[in-house]
């Protein structure tokens, strides 16, 4: 019999129940959080048409896009003639959940309220060189409101985004804690206009510098002259790059000064200062840092960007902003928005690194009703189905052994209480409890052992 590869796909992975319930955990947080702001649920599917996906991320972003191949004749027409990518494909792993939620903005504009504030937890596939932290099919966690070009949106993206990291408990913006980085699209294009990069290479440049931290200036430098910058302008932007200033707050005033004489420039920095301000007065004050270089690779952001960072860690933990025009593309008009998504994935290495789960997490059995012989087996199930009932997770042994083999499943399991139920205790109507982390036993009247557990466990 040949032997089967059971390893999962390269950049996709298994999750065992200990690794899902720890999902679990941060979802919920994540997902409670964004309820708190008036956010509501949307699903889309998994897979679009790939002209839905194609043209919103640039070039570099549409090459990580996974095709998937027509069907039946349709793929056979495309392999008779000259079979390419393009041909032999109509549809597309979702690559974001940003523009499915234009297209169904678009769809469903008429259904929708004034301002739509959705959230959407759900998997998002890149054709990407797998590596730690970096994976094909992982968690995006979105929220976004449609319909305002108010930077009090910003704001409230912001805090919803800050809120959660700080109750899944990333403090303060020191090592311990998360700084969101801050941009705005206008001041990028003012420091191109201003360093004379031509607007058909402003797209290229912006490719360049979303690579400072990856690349360094000198690698910065070396893309831009390679990209056809002019050595002018290069000199110029890398300038502009050695000269930010180093104390924090003294960006705006450098940015205002540098881009007087830029329209875009001037409206970005104003732009800027509104969502500084409006944040002030909810849980993103003290994390934002003002980076005039943040340019995020997406080319359909058009106003504010932001980026979470962890000090001392590289990559991303999110990030999102402004696109005023994505939704357009569908529907041909004018519709604002803007959305902050976080990363999952990368929450969840620090979190596990950093130890910062909690000791019990909601889904595990609390309780492990044990089996004495065959005399007392319906007596089990029916203690195991009368806690289930008062709200207990509860994991009924199966099979007949010692009670040592039954307390070290429990404790494989950690589940904290294991309840004993042998003839002795049935006739006198009481249940043996063990706690399993003091090894303490104490016997408990039937008619009350669901509210004792509960009390107990809630401790």
């Amino acid at each position: 019999m040949a032997k089967f590869n059971t390893k999962p796909i390269s950049g996709a992975r298994d999750f065992l129940p200990q690794e899902t319930l720890r999902r679990k955990y941060v979802i919920n947080v994540i997902e409670r959080v964004y309820q708190s702001y008036g956010f509501e649920p949307l699903e889309t599917p998994a897979m679009e048409r790939l002209d839905t996906l194609l043209g919103k991320y640039g070039d570099e972003g549409d090459q990580l896009i996974f095709r998937v191949a027509k069907r039946g004749d349709k793929l056979q027409r495309a392999l008779e003639e000259t079979p390419t990518e393009e041909s032999i494909a109509d549809a597309g792993l979702r690559y974001d959940l940003t523009v499915p939620l234009a297209r169904i903005v678009a769809e469903y504009r008429n259904d929708l309220p004034r301002y739509f504030k959705r959230y959407q937890i759900a998997p998002v596939y890149r054709a990407d060189r797998p590596a730690k932290g970096r994976y094909r099919e992982f968690y995006q966690c979105d929220v976004d409101i449609v319909g305002s070009t108010s930077p009090a949106v910003e704001a409230e993206v912001l805090a919803a985004g800050a809120q959660v990291l700080q109750e899944l408990g990333f403090a303060g913006n020191g090592p311990e804690g998360f700084a969101i980085r801050l941009n705005h699209r206008g001041v990028l294009r003012g420091l191109m206009e201003v360093a004379g990069i031509p607007g058909e290479l402003e797209g290229v440049a912006l490719v360049a510098v979303d690579k400072l931290d990856k690349i360094g200036p000198d690698g910065v430098e070396a893309e831009l002259l390679n990209r056809g910058v002019s050595a002018e302008s290069t000199g110029a932007l890398m300038g502009f790059i050695a000269g930010v200033p180093g104390e924090e707050g003294a960006h705006i005033a450098w940015l205002s000064d540098l881009l007087e004489g830029s329209e875009q420039g001037s409206r970005g920095v104003a732009g800027l200062k509104e969502v500084l301000v409006l944040s002030s007065h909810g849980p993103a004050a003290g994390h934002l840092r003002v980076d005039p270089f943040l340019a995020r690779g997406l080319s359909y952001y058009t106003g504010a960007i932001f980026e979470i960072e962890f000090p001392g860690l590289s990559g991303s933990g999110g990030g999102g902003g402004r696109y005023d025009d994505l939704v357009g593309m569908f529907s041909n008009q004018t519709m604002p928005a803007c959305g902050f998504s976080l990363g999952l994935e990368r929450i969840l290495l620090i979190l596990e690194e950093r130890e910062m789960f909690p000791e019990q997490l909601a889904g595990h059995p609390q309780v492990l009703v044990t089996q004495f012989d065959e005399s007392t087996q319906a007596a089990s199930l029916g203690l195991a189905h009368q806690l289930r009932a008062a709200g207990l997770r509860v994991d009924l042994y199966p099979d007949l052994d010692r009670y040592g083999r039954q307390f070290k499943y429990a404790d494989e399991r950690n589940i904290p209480f294991a309840l004993l139920l042998g003839p002795e205790e049935v006739g006198r109507g009481v249940v043996g409890v063990k706690d399993l982390r003091s090894g303490e036993q104490v016997a408990v009247e039937n008619e009350t052992i669901g509210a004792w557990l509960s009390a107990r466990i809630r401790s």
